[in-house]
């Protein structure tokens, strides 16, 4: 069940604090492209600013966990004013385990938000919190990109995966 999301939502915005209370989740790492904005875009998706703050008024701790480069998360963090950790390395629980520190969150209580099973469903089990998958905002155009979207696909059709209902 390592390759399993306890939580599928289509957008980030489809997150909302009564469900984070239901999977008593009160801190989130959050993935960066194609779940926060566009693969490499510097965009923020619709609502989330509005996202952002309504996470924060209720208390909802925020970090962005990413495998890009620093030189493209961190204008991205300072944008949605949130900390960060680049270069994560997913699907290696190491940065996991730095980010809830840096975050002072525990696993129990975490999830990470990301839209691959391979690095941030994958990371998250082998880090020890929760695990919230998005449908990714633009498909991916590159032959290594489809070819993994490929074999998720083949995933969540064998785990039988559909969108965790409010």
């Amino acid at each position: 069940m390592l390759l399993k999301p306890k939580i599928k939502l289509n957008r980030i915005t489809d997150i909302t604090p009564d469900l984070l209370a239901r999977y008593g989740i009160r801190s989130l790492l959050l993935d960066v492209d194609n779940t926060l904005s566009t693969h490499h875009g510097q965009m923020l998706t619709d609502g989330l600013p509005e996202w952002l703050a309504k996470m924060q008024g209720c208390g909802v701790r925020m970090l962005v966990l990413s495998n890009s480069k620093e030189k493209r998360v961190a204008p991205f963090a300072k944008k949605i004013g949130l900390d960060y950790i680049s270069m994560a390395l997913k699907p290696l629980p190491f940065r996991f385990w730095a980010a809830l520190k840096k975050a002072g969150s525990h696993r129990r209580d975490t999830a990470i938000v990301g839209d691959q099973i391979f690095t941030d469903v994958l990371g998250g089990h082998l880090a020890g919190v929760k695990t919230i998958l998005l449908t990714p905002i633009l498909p991916e155009t590159s032959a290594s990109f489809r070819f993994k979207r490929a074999i998720e696909r083949a995933v969540i059709r064998l785990y039988h995966i559909q969108n965790t209902e409010e």
